[in-house]
């Protein structure tokens, strides 16, 4: 946590309303407020439920993130929309990178920009959860995995809130073999460290 706050404390003022400026890919972690947020959270025994990569466009801050479609949204604004305006910055451990990663990482995003969100999180490109974007950037990019795949069924699926949300989605029938990625899965990856952790 001493690393956290020196970094901080090193970033203060250097991003227009931010405590911290963050780097190009940092990966960045909230709890959101919408209506699967906290199904989410339960079936992965998380605090986070949302998620996204931070690009700089014209010197400022923007997540990159699934919401209703693939999009930019500014930082301060991304933040604003969370619980608290509470937020973690994680990056790679131990590797700085460099402009040939981050152009990779840049133009890997843009082949998902504008495809709608997958409410059914599924694990083919057409639509796209928030982790999953994430992912599959770092591992089309750089062809690393941030974080374990699983299958729906090892989720915690019994409450009574998640077995609500699933009927909504699926019905009776849940893909339970389904491949997905959770935010919690890969905010515990041992790839990242956090490198900020706070509120605006």
């Amino acid at each position: 946590m001493g690393v956290v706050c020196l970094l901080a404390t090193l970033s203060i003022g250097a991003a227009p309303g931010l405590r911290f400026r963050p780097a190009d890919g940092d990966i960045i972690f909230q709890t959101s407020l919408s209506s699967q947020s906290r199904a989410i959270r339960l079936a992965t025994h998380s605090r986070y439920s949302h998620m996204g990569v931070i690009f700089y466009r014209r010197d400022r801050p923007y997540v990159f993130e699934a919401a209703a479609t693939v999009r930019y949204t500014p930082l301060p604004l991304w933040i604003n929309k969370g619980k608290d305006g509470h937020y973690v910055i994680k990056r790679l451990k131990g590797q700085v990178l460099g402009r040939n990663t981050i152009n990779r990482l840049r133009k890997t995003s843009r082949t998902f920009s504008g495809k709608p969100y997958d409410l059914y999180f599924g694990w083919s490109d057409k639509r796209l959860y928030c982790s999953e974007l994430v992912w599959k950037i770092y591992k089309r990019a750089m062809g690393i995995d941030i974080g374990q795949l699983q299958r729906l069924e090892k989720f915690d699926l019994d409450h009574p809130v998640v077995r609500k949300k699933l009927t909504e989605r699926y019905g009776k029938y849940l893909p339970l073999k389904e491949r997905v990625i959770s935010p919690q899965a890969m905010f515990a990856s041992r790839r990242l460290v956090t490198v900020w952790s706070g509120s605006n």
